[in-house]
């Protein structure tokens, strides 16, 4: 296979590169100066992308590309991939489920905590030597908060179970109300927030789900409530979550993507209620080696002509 050209339009896992370039000529579109006329000069020989969450397959580059034949998403989202445009074209596309639930699920507990318990400014208060001049002021109670999730897939359902733990209601809104779970369904994510005390974004973005966290929203969660998004950043109507958190109408809030990464507005880094990640949900070394290898097992499976694992088109 070392003769298929394999796309790879920016760096994303160092176990990827080196295991792709093992089985495929790897083509690293980031490290070209005219990548135009690269992708011009390759394109009869480039018959796979390998994308991620920020960077996909849209209509532009699909077009540039009369030979591909398969977009490999090292994400569990797809967002950035023009899937209509791969179904006219027969293009296949697949995904990174399953394997990277338990740290997201996971992160989002952590912003939780991080919010409520204001864990990365207590930090920062003992190495600045603040403890020194007195202690630290007090904090919020994360058990038995209310927690209500947009979107109760895989990652929704791994984030109920780790809040159950700590004896957290829980209560949701997605597409479909889900009867054989003992959860409360909401079916306006208005009339959820307005019952929780913790709001957890973590649904597939769609043209349906973009700014699905307006201004109407932040106001029902109000200004106890913390908002948590480990979804994409789009869910949430930023300008809006920004005025919210600055004139006090939203208590706080977890965030690990954002509308225009990675641009995060600066009027965030100033706020000791609001905990800022570089999108890291699913960046650990397990799920790194985890989602690669799933990368090229669907990659191995398309030109063997056999089944794909992780099939998304």
């Amino acid at each position: 296979m070392d003769s298929i050209g394999v796309l790879m339009p920016v760096p994303m896992s160092p176990y990827l590169e080196q295991e792709l370039e093992k089985r495929f000529n790897l083509l690293k579109l980031w490290t070209v100066p005219q990548k135009t006329q690269f992708l011009k000069d390759h394109s009869g020989s480039i018959r796979a992308v390998v994308g991620n969450a920020g960077n996909g397959a849209d209509a532009e580059l699909i077009e540039t590309l009369p030979k591909l034949e398969i977009v490999a998403s090292f994400s569990v989202g797809t967002d950035k991939v023009d899937l209509n445009k791969c179904r006219e074209k027969g293009i296949r596309v697949t995904n990174t489920p399953d394997v990277l639930t338990d740290d997201v699920a996971d992160l989002a507990i952590g912003l939780a905590l991080a919010v409520l318990r204001r864990l990365c400014e207590s930090d920062r208060y003992v190495r600045s030597g603040q403890w020194k001049k007195g202690d630290y002021k007090l904090t919020t109670k994360f058990t038995g908060k209310t927690v209500g999730i947009v979107g109760l897939g895989r990652i929704g359902k791994a984030v109920a179970k780790r809040a159950e733990a700590f004896s957290c209601p829980i209560s949701y809104h997605s597409r479909t109300e889900k009867p054989e779970l003992k959860y409360k369904y909401y079916p306006c994510v208005v009339e959820l927030a307005s019952n929780c005390d913790i709001l957890v974004v973590v649904c597939a973005l769609t043209e349906e789900t973009r700014h699905i966290i307006n201004r109407e929203v932040i106001d029902a969660l109000g200004p106890k409530g913390v908002l948590i998004n480990i979804g994409r950043g789009p869910h949430v109507d930023e300008p809006e979550l920004v005025s919210a958190l600055l004139e006090g109408r939203l208590g706080g809030g977890g965030l690990d993507v954002y509308e225009n990464e990675p641009e995060v507005p600066e009027q965030l880094f100033e706020l000791e209620n609001v905990v800022l990640l570089p999108h890291v949900g699913s960046d650990t070394v397990q799920t790194d080696t985890a989602m690669a290898d799933l990368v090229i097992g669907n990659l191995e499976a398309h030109f063997s002509n056999k089944p794909l694992l992780t099939p998304v088109v």
